[in-house]
């Protein structure tokens, strides 16, 4: 046997002798008896001591309930900086007072409600594709030299309603404009008088009535004009003497300007067609608008003299026209031969 091995054996007999001389662990160490507290049993076993009743008026009297202190720490921190008192801004005097909308004078809604279903339809049949079919082929800035070309012919008219309305300052601005625009902008197609800053106004005889007086009309919507008042519609025959484009006695030449003249007015109200689309009563958002820009342009002179920068977007005559008296084929008033 090598030296090796040997060592090997007697570490290993060691080893179990070792083992089977030692006594088992639950024979030195005798288990600690368990003591039963007899008091703090009795004191378990006994029943709860009753709750006093609750009275109404301590719980009335709380501090909480009668807002005397903060229920919560940020309660505190806003009582530390700005003081006890509730502050409602519905009761705060320095706020401006809140905006009354005007209320639409609309008797015949029945019947206005009737026709605006039918100038509906029309829009969708014809007028709202034509003006798409306008806008895709024909290039934005021949698109805009069309505009400029028809704001133009108005002019005239809304010159002569600023001298009716007693503003010849204005009417001497609008007569510069048309000959400046006329002149050096190539018959209206260019509009070098709004790089100028001369300002593009319009006005017609609907709008002269009401700086007459007229404020108050009924509201009336028109087959194929839109919306309008009685005022305005008296207004029309006012405007038809000098409308320019009823003037041209060749049928062709008036009926195809006064058709591109009604396919660009509809194309400048694409951009109001989702608005009109989201709208839970489009009727009554065309009428309340149109009422209320209506309003502004024969109060906004003889009131703060607001310029068109000032006004909301559905607001100014360029982003929100009517229907022009240009734009509708109507029975000549002229006499002829």
């Amino acid at each position: 046997m090598t030296p090796f091995r040997l060592i090997t054996v007697v570490l290993l007999a060691a080893l179990a002798t070792a083992c089977a001389s030692a006594p088992p662990p639950s024979a030195d160490v005798p288990a600690e008896p368990v003591v039963i507290d007899a008091t703090a049993t009795a004191a378990a076993d006994a029943p709860l001591p009753a709750e006093p009743p609750i009275d109404p008026a301590t719980v009335d009297a709380a501090p909480v309930a009668s807002g005397t202190a903060p229920a919560t720490s940020a309660e505190d921190d806003f009582a530390a900086i700005y003081g006890q008192g509730d502050y409602d801004p519905v009761a705060d005097p320095t706020l401006p007072a809140p905006v009354q909308a005007p209320v639409s004078y609309d008797p015949w809604e029945k019947f206005n409600r009737k026709v605006h279903r039918f100038n509906n339809a029309v829009d969708r049949a014809v007028a709202r594709p034509l003006a798409r079919a306008y806008s895709s082929v024909v290039p934005r800035p021949v698109r805009l030299g069309v505009s400029n070309f028809f704001d133009n012919l108005r002019q005239p008219l809304t010159m002569v309603n600023q001298l009716l309305q007693g503003r010849p300052r204005d009417a001497g601005q609008t007569f510069g404009r048309f000959v400046l625009n006329s002149t050096l902008g190539i018959g209206g197609i260019f509009d070098p008088a709004s790089d100028l800053k001369m300002k593009r106004r319009s006005e017609d005889f609907g709008q002269t009535l009401g700086t007459w007086g007229w404020r108050r009309s009924r509201y009336v919507e028109l087959p194929f004009f839109g919306p309008r008042t009685v005022r305005d519609v008296l207004g029309l025959a006012g405007d038809m003497p000098l409308s320019p484009v009823r003037q041209i006695e060749d049928d062709k030449t008036r009926i195809f300007l006064q058709g591109l003249n009604l396919v660009d007015t509809r194309a400048q109200l694409l951009s109001l067609d989702n608005l009109r689309e989201g709208a839970v009563d489009d009727y009554a958002l065309v009428r309340d608008s149109w009422l209320q820009r209506r309003n502004y342009q024969i109060e906004g002179h003889r009131t703060q003299q607001q310029t068109d920068d000032n006004l909301p977007e559905y607001l100014q005559d360029e982003n929100n026209p009517t229907v022009p008296l240009d734009a509708m084929p109507m029975p000549e008033i002229s006499g002829g031969g």
